[in-house]
Order: structure tokens, then sequence, then C-alpha cells
């Protein structure tokens, strides 16, 4: 199962050369950012300390959540999405907070926002100055570095693989 962030560059790259809508990709990015979050969000809400209890990792990560909740709590829940590691601990921590549900789902979707277009841009124009690099160079080249970055990649999955 890939990552949203790996799905919605994808897209926004499929965009660029046309397969797809990019108000559509934004759209649907925004949408499934925000709805996954709020399942989270109402988990963390209902059932918290039970997760926490069930989980130790994610319990082991509510105390750098929580910080930040105390400092910044409109700030985190918008960022939260970007903060890599804490991506599914920290909406399960926000539900947990009492943090009024009308500000959680405020936040968050500015978030989704936010994110979407980022992503989803990096996708966009990532496409674009692919396309401008890859029609200055000759097609053997083009080719060459594709299957370095397929062995590349293979080589990562292989490694990992093996130390788990």
């Amino acid at each position: 199962m890939l990552e949203g962030e790996t799905i919605v560059f994808l897209a926004g790259l499929a965009a660029h050369h046309g397969y797809l809508s990019f108000p559509a990709v934004l759209a649907v990015a925004v949408t499934g950012g925000f709805l996954g979050d709020q399942f989270f969000f109402f988990v963390g809400r209902r059932y918290g300390n039970r997760v926490f209890a069930r989980f130790p990792g994610l319990a082991a990560s509510a105390p750098r959540v929580q910080a930040l909740l105390r400092r910044w709590d409109a700030l985190a829940i918008l960022l939260v999405r970007f903060l890599y590691g804490l991506r599914v601990a920290a909406p399960i921590v926000i539900g947990s907070s009492g943090i009024p549900l009308w500000r959680i789902a405020l936040f968050d979707f500015l978030g989704a926002v936010l994110w979407a277009v980022v992503v989803a841009s990096i996708g966009y124009f990532a496409g674009q100055a692919v396309q401008q690099l890859a029609g200055r160079l000759d097609a053997s080249v083009v080719l060459f570095l594709l299957a370095l970055a397929l062995i590349a990649g293979t080589a990562w999955n292989v490694l990992r693989s093996l130390r788990r």
C-alpha cells in the first residue's frame, strides 16, 4: 500500500501529462486527506486511552504531539500531515486531547487543502522539469537513467526486506 503523498504526487504528475484534471486531483486529495484524519481524530476522541494501552509505540509518540498541542494547537492540527512518523499517531493524540471538534475540523480542512496543493504541485512541476530535461537528452541516456533508477529502487527494497 502506498502512502497518500506518493499517490497525490503521482496524480499531479499524471495531471501534467493530461491524464488527469489537476482540480480533480486536488479535490480528491483534500477529501481523502480530510476524511482520513477525521477518522483518526474520532478514534482518538472515543478510544484514545485504549489505543495507547494497546499500542505502546503510539503511546511513546503521544508526548511529542501533546507538547506541540500545548504550544500551538491550531498550527499543529494544520501541519500534522507534514510530520513524518506521526501521520497516524498525531491525529489520535489530537482527538484525545479535548480540543473542540469544530476547531479540529476547521484546521484539519485547511491543512488538507495546503497539503494537497503542495504535494500535487510538486508532482505537476516535477513532470514539467523531467519533460524538459528528457527533451534535451539522447534517448539512450534516458533509458540508462530509467534502468539505473529501477535497479536502485529494487536494491533498496531488497535491502529493507532483508533487515526485517
